[in-house]
């Protein structure tokens, strides 16, 4: 028998939201994203967690996840964890069953939090930082107009990273990354650092050329420059130019995230879909990562209780489709200050999400 409250339901629903505009990076397109919310209850209490995933991931939550977490002990989250893990075996960890494990694990903890009216820094008996931001979207679907009005708008609230995309349509339109850039390095001037995202849109030598062209721009931040599968395109390219090279966004689990951080400047994390709050927390912990600095990936209100206490962090990306639906369905995401945000200190996550507001997009 669990000593405590115990889990007592879960449910998984999904919204698909339209963008403002139509937007791409390398490799992809897209003129929407879908958000799967993860709602659990014990006593008169509920979690909420979520991910950006594919609206089936919500059958993945609860058809295989549900099951297992159902009757565990709503404060042992990480004994919940473990057994997602195992559950998962055969169904595979990574990609879209990675993204609903890391919804439940959050919910889960947001839920413990609730119960016991203590902060998730609390909780976690963690004395939590401000976090740095960086804006980031600058999408390679936006005309010159466009990318100066977005960047400028971070520029004017006092952020002093930006982000946008290159390596378009899969590393064929260099000039135009290059052009691009350097519109956005002239808005910066000097006071601004300026940060790219290839999304592996470029292979090795292209990433080669266009990383010492993105040198004399005075680029610090070379994202995902080839595949971050390709461990030794990453060594390359960090030898070949200035820039700091990062990636890490589709790590995960923790033995992954480990033998990629030897290959890059900065280990990324996503905590949608690296595992959760409980993975990066091991991530962040781990003996092998000590001197490794990392960055949050996305969810950028979501990430924040779990990036306001880890070591070595540089800043969270505020994404800007993830803070714009954030910011949009849930209280208690505030509005970044000088490019800063500081966790709320309220119960759990401190978010609540506003279901009347989302109700019309929901799709599942």
């Amino acid at each position: 028998m669990t000593d405590g409250p115990v889990v007592s339901g879960l449910r998984a629903s999904a919204y698909t939201v339209p963008t403002d505009a139509p937007e791409a990076d390398g490799t992809l397109a897209w003129d929407s994203t879908t958000l799967v919310l993860v709602e659990v209850d014990a006593e008169d209490r509920t979690g909420l967690g979520w991910t950006y995933a594919p609206a089936v991931a919500a059958v993945v939550t609860t058809e295989l996840l549900g099951p297992v977490v159902c009757g565990r002990s709503a404060t042992d989250v990480e004994s919940a964890w473990s057994a997602m893990v195992r559950a998962v075996r055969n169904a595979g960890r990574p990609g879209l069953v990675g993204m609903a494990l890391s919804a439940v694990d959050i919910a889960l903890w947001d839920l413990a939090g609730r119960l016991q009216e203590r902060s998730l820094a609390a909780v976690w008996d963690e004395t939590p930082a401000s976090v740095e931001l960086y804006g980031s979207g600058g999408f390679t679907s936006y005309d010159d107009d466009r990318l100066r009005v977005q960047v400028g708008s971070w520029l004017d609230a006092g952020f002093d990273k930006v982000k946008i995309k290159v390596g378009e349509s899969w590393g064929s339109r260099i000039e135009r990354d290059l052009a691009r850039t350097e519109v956005v390095r002239e808005l910066a001037g000097e006071s601004a650092e300026v940060f790219v995202d290839a999304n592996g849109g470029y292979d090795r030598d292209q990433a080669c050329e266009v990383g010492v062209r993105l040198d004399d721009l005075g680029v610090s931040w070379f994202e995902e420059p080839v595949s971050s599968d390709d461990h030794a395109g990453l060594d390359a390219v960090r030898a070949c130019v200035r820039a700091d090279v990062t990636a890490g966004e589709y790590g995960s689990a923790l033995a992954d995230l480990v033998h990629l951080a030897s290959h890059v400047d900065c280990l990324q994390l996503d905590v949608t879909r690296c595992g959760g709050y409980t993975e990066w927390r091991r991530v962040a912990a781990h003996p092998a990562l000590a001197g490794v600095e990392m960055s949050g990936h996305c969810a950028p209100y979501l990430s924040l209780p779990v990036a306001a206490v880890t070591p070595r962090l540089r800043h969270v990306e505020y994404f800007h489709d993830h803070g714009r639906i954030e910011r949009r369905f849930f209280d208690g995401c505030a509005e970044p200050d000088r490019g800063r945000l500081s966790a709320p200190d309220s119960p759990g996550h401190g978010l609540a999400f506003r279901a009347q507001d989302a109700a019309a997009f929901r799709v599942r």
